[in-house]
């Protein structure tokens, strides 16, 4: 089994304190809450951690927590929902050493070693001695030596071009930098000018270091937009399966190829990577596609099952059907009925203070694509990231005129889907 996070543990821990001041069971605290026993069990021992906060919210209610425990349990949520959300790196790999700086190549820059040159005017004593005949720096040499030939005083000397050894010597550079050939070929030779009339080319920067922060974005949030979410799906309600748990709305809707109809609720999660601190300097909302909803495109269905009194974190609506839609920053509460205000951009966030962020977007008339722009500034730098559905915008569409439908679960005959009005909600003014 996989060690917990302590993220994780911490939540977990804070849990089973608050399950252990009633005197309910599992199961009874489940039926409360719409869930099932093992799943509420395995929120309390750290096997799972719950998508949303909504139902966390409701466990510690009954479980008679005050307005502080249930901040601090928010908290914990939030740190462990991140850990929960972070890539494991596979198994088995190491880090590379950081002491291949490649010496051997820088050496042979500088040429061969000169006391490793073999002189080849004269045989190796060595040699001499394995043949049997004494060694001929022990024997005199009495033989006639000739006159050495004077050199002429001005012969000239073959010269190296220095741009072939710049080239050759950036090359080596390159390669041991890491970088491409393609881009050392960028490095201007010295002396080298451009001819008149001609534009120099391009210098290609160094790639510049990531983000020193990461985000995780969930739009099948229950809870967030009208106490749950509205779906259009393709098919009569006979062949549409019933809502599921809130852990698994996103993967039912990918299986009905559901589109968000009117309101779309996206929570992101946003933590830095180490311990400097990360300034949030504003969210921008991006519409990359609006076309007028197509007739017969579907039904719409609510996954609606009662609301919760969750803590109401960073909150922004979005009016997609705006000319330039703005994310405003919105008012809530505590979860306890006391009014929390309106707080915009900046925000601060590090690898041990997470931030969440809420966002709200409607349309009444628009099939939309669209996605957010975070902009951010830390220790000098400054930057922008993208956030959308695993990089495919938000798809949206209006829910207004279409046949509805709601699961029925307390009737005389419930387990299926009946008939509501159709949508005809307010418009949003931006």
């Amino acid at each position: 089994m996989a060690a917990v996070h302590d993220g994780v543990a911490e939540f977990a821990l804070l849990l089973r304190r608050l399950k252990e001041r009633t005197d309910r069971s599992y199961a009874a605290l489940a039926r409360r809450l719409d869930m099932h026993a093992s799943t509420l069990h395995r929120y309390c021992t750290g096997e799972a951690v719950p998508q949303d906060f909504a139902g966390v919210e409701r466990f510690a209610v009954l479980c008679g927590a005050s307005v502080e425990e249930r901040t601090e349990l928010h908290r914990r949520w939030v740190v462990a929902d991140a850990a929960r959300r972070q890539p494991r790196p596979p198994e088995g790999r190491t880090a590379p050493s950081g002491d291949d700086s490649g010496p051997a190549v820088v050496a042979d820059l500088a040429g061969p070693d000169p006391a490793a040159v073999a002189d080849v005017g004269r045989p190796a004593p060595a040699i001499a001695a394995d043949l049997g005949r004494p060694s001929p720096a022990a024997v005199p040499d009495r033989r006639p030596r000739p006159r050495p030939r004077l050199r002429p005083l001005h012969r000239p000397r073959p010269r190296r071009s220095p741009v072939r050894s710049v080239v050759v010597a950036l090359s080596l550079v390159a390669a041991l930098l890491g970088l491409t050939a393609s881009t050392a070929g960028h490095l201007p030779a010295p002396g080298a000018h451009p001819a008149p009339g001609a534009h120099p080319a391009p210098h290609r920067a160094r790639a510049t270091a990531p983000a020193p922060l990461t985000w995780t974005a969930d739009d099948h949030t229950p809870g967030l937009t009208n106490c749950g979410e509205d779906y259009v799906v393709a098919q009569p309600p006979q062949k549409v399966p019933p809502p599921p748990h809130p852990e698994d709305i996103a993967a039912w809707a990918t299986s009905q190829r559901a589109v968000h109809a009117g309101t779309t609720g996206v929570r992101i999660t946003v933590q830095g990577r180490g311990s400097a601190a990360v300034v949030l300097e504003a969210l921008h909302v991006r519409v990359s596609s609006r076309t007028t909803p197509a007739a017969g495109r579907g039904t719409l269905y609510s996954l609606s099952d009662g609301c919760g009194a969750g803590i109401t974190p960073r909150f922004f609506a979005v009016n997609l059907d705006a000319y330039q839609p703005v994310a405003r920053s919105m008012p809530g509460d505590d979860g306890a009925g006391t009014p929390v205000p309106a707080i915009g951009f900046p925000y601060r966030v590090s690898l041990q203070d997470p931030e969440v962020l809420m966002v709200s977007a409607r349309t009444e008339s628009c099939t939309c694509d669209w996605y957010l722009d975070l902009t951010w500034s830390s220790q000098g730098r400054t930057g922008t990231v993208r956030i959308d559905d695993h990089g495919r915008p938000f798809h949206s569409t209006s829910s207004t005129g279409l046949p509805g439908y709601r699961y029925d679960r307390v009737s005389h005959r419930p387990g299926r889907w009946v008939p509501v009005p159709a949508a005809n909600t307010d418009a949003t003014a931006d």
